[in-house]
């Protein structure tokens, strides 16, 4: 095995979690297809190349997904979202209206900012450290 393809993030609407994901983080569309129970494939996935992990938005099936949405990780930062721009992106998300829970800081291993995406889920905008 090489690496994880996708991680599954339970969403209330396609539409509304597609346009968040592009239009605010910045992602792309890389697939959206229809299936045949009503249900579509919803890939997104940040930067420019194929070999990341992507996001597959999966609308709640039931009350219990439906349960889960904003809460998947019990609270805690659940995504990383590494970045080359930390200052830039952090604007640019911030004037996309992403809700930034604290303010950006410098720590040793890089500059980071937690951010909630549009039903609450807990992510960190991280820019790494270099070491030279």
């Amino acid at each position: 095995m090489s690496r994880i393809a996708l991680v599954t993030l339970v969403v209330d609407d396609y539409d509304e979690a597609i346009r968040f994901y592009t239009e605010a983080l910045g992602f792309r569309l890389v697939e959206d297809e229809s299936r045949p129970d009503g249900a579509r494939w919803v890939v997104v996935r940040p930067g420019a190349g194929q070999d990341g992990t992507g996001l597959l938005l999966a609308r709640a099936k039931d009350d219990a997904q439906r349960a889960r949405i904003g809460d998947q990780t019990g609270g805690r930062v659940g995504f990383f979202l590494h970045t080359d721009d930390f200052a830039g992106d952090h604007a640019r998300m911030r004037a996309a209206g992403v809700t930034f829970l604290e303010e950006a800081r410098h720590e040793p291993y890089g500059s980071v900012a937690v951010f909630e995406d549009l039903y609450g889920n807990r992510w960190d905008l991280l820019q790494p450290a270099t070491t030279a």
